[in-house]
């Protein structure tokens, strides 16, 4: 059993600080049960000795994707090492992670996080702990932050990372990566480093890597002037969110998948652009889109806007909104010519550009790379799936039908009856935002690469 004792006072400031988050923001009561996230990295590393200090009891969770070889055995031996030394229960999972990707039609960033949140949520109903600890800090919700911030995901979106979602707590959003590294240096306590967090080849990494340096430059409190300001956002974002709530009771008749926007007393709003945003993007509609509904209000009734699941008519003194089906959707062709695009049904645009051999192929469900050299000239065809349409999926030798393939990833009626599929001749090339064929793969005699990349 690892003694605290004769630390008495080093590092107590640092200790404090979550002490005093955690029950400002009443995430836990004196000496809860909690499942602590532990990879072994400086930010679990420090949350699950914080908890400790703290009085907390701790059952440590430890998740193996079997993604980084060597590396993932060695993070399992650390922390099994670490929780011997501390007298902390363990509970090590172990996945496939690749071929769970592949069932699932998901990228690895995204199977990773469906497994372990609910290998979390089932130890911590098994263990009847009172909540689940997730070592996000700071800096995570910074880059949080930027990345809504770029991807324009409106007022929600720059709210950052909240201190509890549900049965997950965040104790460590009051501290930096540097204030978790430099307790740890002050502590004597070893962590591991995942070498993947020193690459940019991920949007969030090439935040933390590239872009948070250069505002540090020019602010060098950036990372707290940001938090700060996620924070003031938090709060006025739930008096924003009671306003459109309270405004959809009046202006808003029906269900989700059928129903009508008022348009007189739509207009009466402070932001019918606003309104229109919060009720319009969760449905597909994006930014230039809801601009131009808010314009039509003035036109002539039958004006027709569409996202990938819904469709907006406007009437006469409403706008309809009801869920489409799949023979909503015309086939829309696409030169195979780098620089060529074409904006998709609910609004997103799909670009072709190319790559030279030997360029890392990008994980993201978005993209999609194809070897160049079996598809030039001629065009892509992206429609609708049919009933009796079939491929054969990356990693897979035989065919597949379609619907086969959706129903594996579990993908629900209403999106199956929106899924469409990238078409070559008659080849499907690409289950759009799934799986690509394996016929045109990348090999290792592919010269150019052809790239599909679906953006907003």
């Amino acid at each position: 059993m690892y003694h605290f004792s004769y630390l008495c006072g080093v590092g107590q400031v640092f200790v404090n600080r979550i002490s005093e988050f955690i029950s400002s923001n009443r995430l836990l009561g004196d000496g809860a049960h909690v499942i602590v996230g532990l990879s072994g990295g400086a930010d679990s590393t420090a949350l699950l000795m914080v908890l400790l200090r703290l009085g907390y009891k701790c059952t440590a969770v430890h998740c193996n994707f079997h993604l980084r070889g060597a590396e993932s055995d060695r993070d399992q031996q650390f922390v099994t090492d670490l929780c011997q030394k501390l007298g902390v229960e363990l509970k090590v999972c172990s996945y496939d992670t690749q071929s769970y990707a592949k069932q699932k039609g998901i990228s690895i960033e995204m199977a990773a996080r469906e497994l372990r949140y609910t290998d979390f949520e089932r130890i911590m109903n098994e263990a009847g702990a009172d909540a689940i600890c997730i070592a996000h800090h700071r800096d995570d919700s910074v880059e949080t932050v930027l990345l809504n911030l770029i991807r324009g995901t409106g007022i929600k979106g720059l709210t950052g990372i909240k201190p509890r979602n549900g049965n997950i707590i965040r104790p460590l959003l009051c501290v930096s990566r540097q204030d978790i590294e430099d307790w740890l240096k002050e502590i004597g306590q070893p962590y591991i480093t995942d070498s993947t967090n020193l690459e940019t080849d991920y949007t969030r990494n090439k935040i933390r890597l590239q872009l948070l340096p250069m505002m540090r430059a020019i602010n060098p409190d950036a990372d707290n002037a940001i938090a700060t300001t996620a924070a003031h956002l938090q709060e006025s974002y739930a008096i924003y969110r009671d306003a459109i709530d309270k405004a959809s009771a009046t202006i808003i008749k029906g269900a989700d998948e059928g129903f009508t926007i008022n348009i007189p007393q739509l207009v009466k709003l402070p932001s019918a652009s606003a309104f229109l945003f919060e009720v319009l993007s969760p449905l597909g509609f994006n930014s230039a889109q809801i601009q131009d509904v808010e314009a039509s209000a003035q036109a002539q009734p039958g004006v027709k806007f569409c996202s990938a699941t819904h469709e907006l008519i406007k009437g006469r003194d409403e706008f309809y909104v009801h869920e489409l089906s799949a023979d909503s959707f015309e086939s829309i062709e696409i030169k195979i010519e780098p620089g060529k695009s074409v904006t998709l049904p609910d609004g997103r645009t799909l670009t072709i550009s190319t790559a030279p051999a030997g360029t890392p192929i990008s994980k993201d469900s978005e993209v999609a790379t194809f070897d160049m050299s079996l598809l030039s000239g001629g065009s892509l065809t992206i429609r609708p799936w049919t009933a009796g349409d079939s491929f054969i999926p990356f990693g897979m030798n035989g065919r597949k039908l379609v619907s086969d393939f959706l129903t594996d990833i579990k993908i629900s009626p209403a999106e199956r009856k929106r899924q469409l599929v990238v078409s070559f001749d008659e080849d499907i090339i690409w289950l759009l935002g799934h799986r690509a064929s394996n016929l045109y793969r990348v090999t290792k005699q592919t010269g150019k690469q052809l790239i599909l990349t679906i953006s907003d």
